[in-house]
Order: structure tokens, then C-alpha cells, then sequence
């Protein structure tokens, strides 16, 4: 019997979970309010349509999306049998405990703290200052996606579950 040697790697985890942050689709599988790739950004499709077969082969499929964190959007086409990439978007909510500098203090379930992420501009920042300021507990909704995290929403916190 051959010597295993050979197969034996170690693979070094790079400080998350392992997880890829994108991962292959073929064109045709995306759906409106899905999320892909344009231009190297995590974008959620708002509009699509299909071009018949043409003379030169492929369908091909005409995508909308959204920036999920800068609203920015974008425009492409791709073959219907070809892969775009797809961004893996998680979402948690975490406690607000606090706000300096401009970045939220926040806290999982699990009682562990989170620094990093920033106040979101415009409406929804204002909003959350506002209702923080007046003393209510809240919950705010984090996305994050491609190594990329925003806080997308917020909502009081149910009473009475502490």
C-alpha cells in the first residue's frame, strides 16, 4: 500500500469561519431581490429579464442590482449558461449598548461585544441616534457581505424578555 504522505495538508483557516465569500451561479438560476456580484460589489438584482436565443447561440440575461451598502446601481449581461458569482450575505442583530465617535457599541445574544461598525448615514443614522437618545432599547439589523458590514435597520426591542 502507497505511503499517505502525500495527502497529508494542513490548511490554515484565515481568522473567520472559512466560509468563501462568493460562490458560482448560473446566470439563469438568479432571482429578483437575489444577490450577486456587479463590478466587484455585492448587489441585490432589483430588475432582470432573458434575451431569446440568437443566431450566435445563448440566451443571454439582461440584471439590475443595487449596491447592498452604497445604494449605487449597476447594469450587466451574461450567457444564461455562464456562472456569475454570488456573495454570501449573512444578517444578525445585535443590542445597541451604546454610540461614540460616530461607531455603535453592540452586543450578541451570546453577551459578546462588537466595536466596528459604523453609524449609518442620512435618515436611518439620524433615526437611530434619535430613538437611542430617548432612552429605548434597540435592536439593529447587521448585513454583512465580501468582508463588508453595515447596519441596514433597526427596531425597539421586545419588552419584558430579559
Amino acid at each position: 500500500m502507497a505511503d499517505d504522505a502525500q495527502h497529508d495538508h494542513e490548511f490554515e483557516a484565515s481568522g473567520d469561519s472559512g466560509a468563501s465569500l462568493t460562490f458560482p451561479l448560473q446566470c439563469s438560476a438568479l432571482r429578483k431581490n437575489g444577490f450577486v456580484v456587479m463590478k466587484g460589489r455585492p448587489c441585490k438584482v432589483i430588475d432582470m429579464s432573458t434575451s431569446k436565443t440568437g443566431k450566435h447561440g445563448h440566451a443571454k440575461v439582461n440584471y439590475t442590482g443595487t449596491d447592498i451598502f452604497t445604494g449605487r446601481k449597476y447594469e450587466d449581461m451574461s450567457p444564461s449558461t455562464h456562472n456569475v458569482d454570488v456573495p454570501n450575505v449573512t444578517r444578525a442583530e445585535f443590542t445597541l449598548i451604546d454610540v461614540t465617535d460616530d461607531f455603535l457599541s453592540l452586543m450578541d445574544d451570546a453577551g459578546e461585544m462588537k466595536e466596528d461598525v459604523k453609524m449609518p448615514e442620512g435618515e436611518l443614522g439620524d433615526n437611530l441616534r434619535s430613538e437611542f437618545e430617548t432612552g429605548k432599547e434597540l435592536l439593529v439589523t447587521i448585513l454583512k457581505a465580501m468582508g463588508e458590514e453595515a447596519a441596514i435597520s433597526f427596531k425597539e426591542a421586545p419588552k419584558g424578555n430579559q
